[in-house]
């Protein structure tokens, strides 16, 4: 994604928030729908090799902020997830994993719920954020868990209403009825975008 113009990757915000893009002209403006899912990758640093246990980084802290600036702020807080992601072993067999048919049937059941929940064919991403409060209020501790989190990361309200949409979600794939404490947890690690780890422990609060 950094190697496209920050102006470029700014014009995506509108359509990533409302599903709209409005194209405006001299004589008429027009809107046309562009509802889409982005996926996007990007190196940590313009040499990539920031945090590679193989090779040296040849990048100075100048170099790779102003790298790392050509996503903006307002782009990455309309991602649902930021993934810091390391070299695997692709030879290597990954016990517990499951198979693209399994996964499959998860996501189905918890579209299906879902639909159920809202009465609709719409998803915990598209539903308005007050209806999804009121099928699936958070609790005391997990409000105060959220905003604890978010005052130490500096997460717009924008990131926090969407870390709650994905913890509903994971809960929905688990198939429980309520946001579980580990759910929120794990939408939240799923926020943190670093060089060492994209896990978020208790001791970091």
């Amino acid at each position: 994604m950094a190697e496209f113009q920050k102006k470029t990757l700014d014009m995506l915000r509108q359509p990533m928030e409302s599903g709209r893009v409005t194209i405006s002209r001299v004589h008429s403006t027009v809107t046309y729908p562009a509802s889409f899912q982005l996926i996007g990758a990007m190196n940590p640093c313009p040499c990539g090799y920031l945090g590679s246990n193989v090779k040296y980084c040849s990048c100075t802290d100048k170099q790779v902020q102003s790298y790392r600036a050509r996503v903006s702020g307002p782009v990455l807080d309309r991602v649902d997830i930021l993934l810091h992601l390391i070299p695997v072993n692709l030879d290597r067999e990954e016990e517990g994993t499951l198979s693209s048919e399994e996964l499959r049937v998860q996501v189905e059941r918890a579209r299906e719920r879902q639909y159920e929940r809202y009465g609709a064919g719409v998803s915990n991403a598209k539903v308005p954020f007050d209806v999804l409060s009121e099928c699936s209020p958070l609790t005391t501790s997990q409000r105060q868990m959220v905003a604890q989190v978010s005052s130490k990361q500096q997460w717009s309200n924008r990131v926090q209403i969407k870390i709650i949409r994905l913890a509903r979600t994971i809960s929905d794939l688990r198939e429980s009825e309520v946001i579980t404490d580990e759910a929120l947890w794990e939408a939240m690690s799923l926020r943190r975008l670093n060089q060492s780890s994209s896990k978020l422990s208790a001791r970091e609060l």
